[in-house]
């Protein structure tokens, strides 16, 4: 579970229901119709906007939002550099078998490509291809919170004028001006509510785990290149971990002189 959504959630919640019971009761803000014309008209408008394939996905693809990235960059290096040293001692052959233990697909066709004897060109433009694609789904994923982001502040608008047009129908009775009135702003309430809260956030959060995603594929793109290019092992990681922020880079490199210091004082403690 990714932590920082579900504290969002619940910070965003716990706020908004402190802000609502500190003047009145919540029961104020509850109105069927308006929930029906704000909700209903958003999913409506994306019926129409795309495919039924598409959005029979919808909940597998928010799902993501609320789950930590399986991205692991460093873990990623580590299998590749080990790739690097037993292609360069036993050869590109002796990496098949590995292969098929992998559980990242993609990592697993590249280095099936290289165990193939694959031009080096081609490896590149497979991978790319398959990357660009990936990207493309993705994009297609957010789109759909994206515009349930866009078409319930809209429909929170139309259900207030709905709520506007029958106020102004019953002005002859002005002790329903108020009660009329209130209830023609629940939907424009409702429709912020759902963009600013749920969709754009889930849609924003959706990217970010596109881009951590790509990175990775990206950084096998590279190690596998380099693995067929029979390059140093050594070399394979300082080109691998260029990928990485200054931050992770350091704190990894920090981990490694940890342990190489703990390695030397077992080693003169012998």
């Amino acid at each position: 579970m990714d932590i920082a959504t579900l504290l969002g959630v619940i910070v965003g919640l716990g706020a908004i229901g402190w802000g609502m019971t500190a003047g009145g009761s919540l029961s104020t803000f509850w109105n069927l119709g308006s929930v029906a014309i704000t909700l209903g008209g958003a999913v409506a408008g994306t019926l129409i906007a795309f495919p039924f394939s598409r959005l029979k996905e919808i909940f597998k693809i928010g799902r993501k939002a609320f789950i930590d990235s399986e991205a692991d960059p460093e873990t990623v290096i580590a299998t590749l550099v080990s790739f690097a040293e037993k292609a360069r001692r036993d050869g590109l052959l002796a990496l098949e078998d590995e292969a098929q233990q992998l559980e990242d697909p993609f990592l697993q066709k590249g280095i099936q490509l290289v165990v193939d004897g694959t031009d080096p060109e081609l490896v590149r433009s497979i991978l790319e291809i398959e990357l660009s694609f990936l990207e493309e789904r993705h994009k297609q994923g957010q789109s759909v919170f994206d515009t349930l982001g866009f078409l319930a502040p809209a429909f929170g608008m139309i259900g207030t004028l709905i709520g506007l047009i029958q106020m102004l129908k019953n002005l002859s009775d002005p002790s329903t001006v108020g009660p009329n009135m209130a209830v023609a702003l629940i939907t424009t309430f409702y429709g912020a509510l759902i963009a600013n809260l749920i969709c754009i956030p889930i849609a924003s959060k959706l990217r970010v785990r596109s881009s951590e995603e790509i990175l990775l594929k990206e950084v096998i793109i590279e190690g596998i290149l380099s693995i067929q290019a029979g390059e140093n092992p050594r070399i394979v990681r300082e080109k691998l971990e260029a990928f990485l922020s200054p931050v992770r880079r350091n704190g990894r490199a920090a981990h490694v002189a940890a342990a190489e210091g703990q390695q030397v004082v077992m080693g003169s403690g012998r």
